[in-house]
């Protein structure tokens, strides 16, 4: 019997330092996350970011918050729900970090006598701390817990017709109306050396103005790539003119060299150089999270303003979209066809 497993990031069981410490111990010492050695990662996490961040993400988590818990989590029961109406397999919701886990998400599956599982990592594009991460832990949950079971993982979907429909689309609903100047393509930013990692040429991401436009095997696992590629596609569909979008990058930690250039800079500048009304679309996200609504929805927004813009727009993740549940039933379908 087939069934399908969606698998999120995850988030704390509620917005306190008491239940975001344990979340980003459980994240950030994912060697996929941090690639250091372990003790060097454990000295990092545990003997700095532990005893100085929880409280202060803890405060970020507060201000997004909603009534019925972490909007991605609610976020990602919508959308599951929404996708069930659209097909006769059993679908089951797992978060990489947190509750309900991959191996509880399997379990259920298991539970309603599924052997094999069609992954979705709600990714839309390839990156050793999303994508890859969730592969691994999956297939060693599946030696260890689950020797019966076939789990095939969708491959990133950042070009995918209907996905490329599905975000453009929503893009042009919540555009409606408003006469922007510009618009940022922010995704979410990982360390220049993550993307070399994932080079399967070993030779071909020089992370330079020619290596994302030179074709190359590399592009099945490259994130700096497929994400230039999703906005080229977006921006072909809604006909947005070059001089009105920006790509950035997002989320930096620590010192090391991260994918350029930043999210916070670039709006920044954007206001300063005379910008006033931008919009901004976080298509590394498929659900609105601390990352899209406070970071770009909150700071953002204030840092953009503060700097002389006038109107500052986010338009929201996917969510529970019905055309991007129909995507993803497609998907599901074509899947579930295979011989």
């Amino acid at each position: 019997m087939k069934g399908i497993l969606l698998v999120n990031l995850g988030s704390p069981q509620s917005p306190t330092a008491k239940d975001v410490k344990p979340y980003l111990d459980e994240f950030l010492m994912d060697e996929r996350v941090i690639d250091m050695p372990y003790l060097l990662r454990a000295f990092v996490v545990k003997g700095i970011i532990l005893n100085t961040r929880p409280k202060k993400s803890a405060a970020a988590y507060q201000k997004i918050w909603w009534e019925e818990g972490s909007p991605l989590i609610v976020l990602s029961q919508r959308l599951q729900s929404k996708v069930q109406s659209l097909t006769d397999l059993p679908i089951s919701l797992a978060m990489r970090y947190g509750e309900p886990s991959i191996k509880t998400g399997l379990e259920e599956l298991k539970n309603k006598g599924v052997t094999d599982v069609l992954m979705i990592p709600l990714y839309p594009q390839f990156a050793m701390a999303t994508t890859e991460t969730i592969n691994v832990l999956a297939e060693q949950l599946r030696i260890k817990h689950f020797s019966n079971m076939k789990i095939t993982s969708l491959p990133a979907f950042y070009n995918k017709p209907e996905y490329i429909d599905a975000l453009a689309q929503s893009i042009k609903n919540h555009l409606k109306g408003f006469e922007y100047d510009h618009i940022v393509f922010s995704y979410h930013g990982v360390p220049e050396r993550h993307i070399k990692k994932s080079d399967i040429t070993k030779q071909h991401c020089k992370i330079d103005q020619s290596c994302c436009n030179t074709l190359s095997k590399a592009y099945e696992f490259c994130y700096r790539h497929q994400c230039l590629e999703t906005t080229k596609q977006v921006v072909a569909t809604l006909q947005i003119p070059e001089e009105k979008y920006t790509n950035s990058f997002q989320s930096r930690l620590g010192l090391d060299k991260w994918l350029q250039p930043p999210t916070d800079i670039t709006i920044n500048n954007l206001a300063e150089n005379g910008t006033k009304k931008i919009a901004v679309i976080t298509p590394a996200f498929v659900a609105d999270c601390l990352e899209t609504l406070e970071e770009i929805g909150m700071e953002a927004a204030d840092e953009f303003l503060k700097h002389g813009g006038t109107e500052f727009k986010t338009i929201p993740c996917l969510n529970d979209d019905d055309q991007w549940a129909a995507a993803l039933a497609t998907w599901i379908k074509e899947w579930q066809n295979k011989a």
